[in-house]
């Protein structure tokens, strides 16, 4: 069995047991892992929303959770569809490491669709974890109850995307309570999806309207730290990021696009469709591309 399909137990009174969650009443006796539990001395950002999300919801999950990995800063979510799985995407993409924590048995993947995204975060060094027995099925009741553990590991959590009565909103409830902060991604006014974290932003929480808020909140400078060593990863996503940063959500040429970044044609298609693949991207006319989601 390789290392990464090993289940073992963690316990409240063991050393390996999450500082962070010790501190709590509420927190479980007993955890069960694959993988790797999160790094107590790394800073560590909750990205939540819901799971029918927009692709401008998907959009912003991932690429804050790719700029906050090649920050160094550990992502967590629920592993659920939408928001939760382009954050953990966007996080290895950059090289770095997510932890999921689920609503059943670790040795259940649900939804069923993320198997492979399961296996990559495991093989790429994150977790996945519960407080539920093997076996355990993905009961709706188990979900609001693991998010005050997605909380309580975090320094941060950023909602991204939330209805009015959304799951997401519960953890950030459960955040405020353990004395965390909570950042919101604004949102049209009048949209389902974007009431939530409007709601939360005129009750007080953080404007997440680019990375740099988050990295003051947490004390990080700008720019990559030294000791990150996925240099290969961050000059791949430097590029996708300087193609993406050249698009908006109206169509732009090809040709164009060219003209206005330092690489070749066939570096700049290749990226496009990198980009397109991952769902950032389309071409609605051929040759022609905007930010998905216009």
């Amino acid at each position: 069995m390789e290392e990464k399909d090993r289940i073992w137990q963690c316990c409240a009174w063991e050393k390996e047991y999450p500082k962070r969650l010790q501190c709590y009443e509420d927190m479980p006796g007993v955890l069960h892992v694959r993988g790797h539990l999160p790094e107590e001395k790394k800073k560590t950002v909750a990205i939540v929303g819901a799971r029918a999300c927009s692709a401008y919801g998907a959009q912003q999950a991932y690429l804050f959770a790719k700029k906050l990995a090649e920050h160094g800063v550990q992502v967590i979510s629920g592993l659920a569809r939408g928001i939760d799985s382009r954050a953990h995407i966007g996080a290895l993409d950059a090289g770095g490491k997510t932890f999921a924590v689920l609503g059943c048995g670790v040795d259940i993947c649900y939804p069923p669709e993320h198997v492979q995204l399961e296996e990559r975060i495991l093989r790429e060094g994150g977790g996945v974890f519960s407080e539920f027995d093997l076996g355990t099925p993905p009961y709706a009741r188990n979900f609001p109850k693991r998010n005050r553990i997605i909380s309580g590991l975090a320094d941060l959590v950023l909602v991204v995307e939330a209805k009015a009565k959304s799951g997401s909103l519960i953890t950030a409830s459960y955040a405020l309570e353990q004395g965390k902060t909570v950042y919101a991604v604004p949102g049209r006014v009048g949209d389902a999806l974007s009431e939530g974290c409007n709601r939360l932003l005129a009750d007080g929480a953080g404007v997440a309207y680019s990375i740099e808020p988050l990295l003051e909140e947490l004390k990080i400078q700008d720019g990559f730290p030294e000791d990150f060593t996925q240099k290969n990863k961050i000059r791949l996503a430097s590029q996708e990021e300087m193609v993406y940063s050249c698009l908006d959500l109206h169509p732009k040429n090809l040709e164009d696009i060219v003209r206005e970044i330092p690489l070749s044609a066939r570096e700049i298609t290749g990226l496009l469709l990198k980009l397109e693949l991952k769902g950032l991207v389309e071409e609605p006319v051929k040759n022609y591309y905007a930010r998905a989601g216009g």
